[in-house]
């Protein structure tokens, strides 16, 4: 049986419901995390619950549980299927309010969601070719490091890549690349390895701070710079990282090819490190 939770109580998927006055479905008015898991363990909670909590901050909000109960829950979540893969889903709304009206309701409690489902290994098919991507204009708001439901500027952008049979878009705005609809983005030039730096332009992925921190175990060469829309040309690589695509390397970048149209060295390297890392983990940290 799928089950979710939804506000103190674990229930069949089919049966969780919310009333059409929640301000999550009425405004978006709430923010998300996705935390994959490994064989029954789940992946960097702890630095997911401080990006959630950052989120919740950033719109007037509290984390409604302990870092202790999210564990307690998700776990519950995870273990119906603790052999396979799996990606869990939280998600926290103001609330419902009688009334719809743009501004806080004084009193109100928050709806709290969990879920989790399967996904398959990211890099089955990568290992074999690599995708493709686009550049297009970011059209999203100024704060993309709040980790918001509110996602349909995103939706519209991933979708013009679809139609332009890519997987991925990569957003520019004021000249710089910043990353992708729904991924962080890395470039490698001359032997560096480059990233943003995180600002409200982009969200502070999880697997981006990996990356870096399996670069710096490793003695790679890395930096966190702007990189410029023209640079994205010149690349010798490019890769997209997000929770449950892992990091997926761009071997075609507006039809055309980046580096040798192959799968890079660095990113081999990286890539490797990244599957170590996750067969090293123990506990929940």
């Amino acid at each position: 049986m799928d089950l979710v939770y939804l506000n103190g109580q674990y229930m069949p998927l089919h049966e969780a419901c919310i009333p059409v006055m929640d301000r999550g479905f009425l405004f978006g008015d709430a923010v998300y995390e996705v935390i994959p898991a490994y064989h029954g363990r789940l992946f960097r909670l702890h630095e997911h619950l401080q990006r959630l909590d950052s989120s919740l901050q950033a719109i007037g909000m509290k984390n409604p549980l302990t870092y202790d109960e999210w564990l307690g829950i998700l776990q519950k979540l995870i273990d119906q299927q603790p052999e396979i893969d799996q990606s869990a889903y939280l998600q926290v709304t103001r609330g419902i309010y009688a009334k719809r009206d743009h501004s806080f309701p004084k009193q109100i409690e928050p709806t709290v969601l969990a879920m989790c489902s399967p996904f398959g290994h990211p890099g089955s098919h990568i290992n074999e070719a690599g995708i493709s991507a686009i550049t297009l204009d970011d059209i999203r708001w100024n704060y993309c490091n709040i980790k918001t439901t509110a996602l349909l500027a995103n939706v519209l952008l991933r979708q013009q890549a679809v139609e332009s049979d890519a997987a991925e878009a990569i957003l520019i705005r004021n000249g710089n690349a910043t990353e992708g609809a729904a991924s962080n983005l890395f470039i490698v030039a001359n032997g560096t390895i480059i990233t943003p730096p995180k600002s409200q332009n982009l969200l502070p992925g999880i697997t981006r701070d990996v990356v870096l921190e399996l670069a710096e175990q490793n003695s790679l060469t890395y930096c966190e710079a702007d990189i410029p829309e023209q640079h994205l040309k010149s690349a010798d690589e490019i890769w997209l990282t997000s929770a449950t695509r892992e990091i997926m390397p761009v071997i075609q970048l507006n039809g055309h090819a980046i580096g040798d149209g192959k799968l890079g060295p660095m990113w081999k390297k990286i890539y490797s490190l990244y599957q170590e890392f996750k067969i090293k983990i123990r506990g929940y940290s």
